[in-house]
């Protein structure tokens, strides 16, 4: 998917091959306070009740993914890896992203919640929730908004959003899907996302992208691992309810899905 017709032909004409050494950085697992599938949707008051930047209490009570950890570490073996690229936890944090060399890395992950804009008072645009520092700032509230993202430095032949509504508009009145987080993310470098149309599973996110990058690893084109992911879960006898189109079907590439980066191609 592309968010729109000439978006092929700005990826193919000035994107590169990725030059970057190491093939992968995942943030994920932020420090939340809630657990559990329901306290995503608890009655959290208003995040931004104090300005423009975001109440760090309020983030806080938002729902942690502990499995998110286990998915960055399964992604970060299948790439071969070290330990050393993945930040979770206290690690997890928006100034961590903002001051890292993102440049670096050939692929990227950020396992956690994404918010979309109006979801809470004053939220007006998406953002990906990270560890929350004691009191925020401008620097670091805890919410990586799309304005945030499209400042980033990428060189990124792929940035998996394993979370919710990633493809969601970005607030304005009528505005189209993917004009969120997924144009930020192009905004700053990145050549395709994985992202996703609704609230996902975090179970099956993690079994979906595991095995997306393990079939990317084989030399798989981005589109063709995502599918075969896709239709592994069907045919789950451990869990036959992932064959639910509910559980894996929100997940779509956008940008380039094909391995080669050549003109014309």
């Amino acid at each position: 998917m592309l968010p729109a017709a000439g978006s092929l032909r700005a990826l193919r004409q000035f994107a590169k091959g990725p030059t970057s050494r190491e093939p992968f950085g995942g943030f994920g697992d932020p420090v939340l306070d809630r657990t559990g599938e329901g306290a995503r949707r608890a009655n959290v008051p208003a995040l931004y009740s104090r300005g423009a930047v975001a109440d760090a209490n309020e983030v806080r009570k938002l729902a942690r993914l502990p499995e998110s950890a286990g998915e960055l570490h399964a992604i970060a073996a299948a790439l071969k890896a070290p330990a050393a690229s993945i930040r979770l936890g206290l690690a997890a944090t928006e100034r961590a992203v903002k001051e890292a060399n993102l440049a670096r890395y050939r692929n990227l992950a950020f396992a956690t919640d994404g918010l979309m804009a109006g979801e809470f008072k004053g939220l007006a645009e998406p953002a990906l929730v990270l560890t929350p520092p004691e009191k925020g700032s401008e620097l670091d509230d805890g919410l990586l908004t799309a304005s945030e993202i499209s400042q980033l430095k990428l060189d990124a032949d792929w940035v998996v959003l394993s979370a919710c509504n990633t493809a969601a508009p970005d607030g304005t009145p009528g505005a189209e899907g993917l004009s969120g987080l997924a144009r930020a993310f192009f905004y700053a470098g990145a050549r395709a996302l994985l992202v996703s149309h609704w609230t996902v599973s975090s179970d099956a996110a993690v079994a979906l992208t595991t095995r997306m990058f393990d079939e990317s690893s084989k030399g798989t084109p981005k589109a063709e691992a995502l599918r075969r992911s896709m239709l592994a879960p069907m045919a789950s006898t451990d869990k036959p309810y992932f064959a639910h189109p509910a559980l894996w079907a929100p997940f779509v590439v956008v940008g380039e899905g094909n391995a080669q980066w050549a003109v014309g191609r």
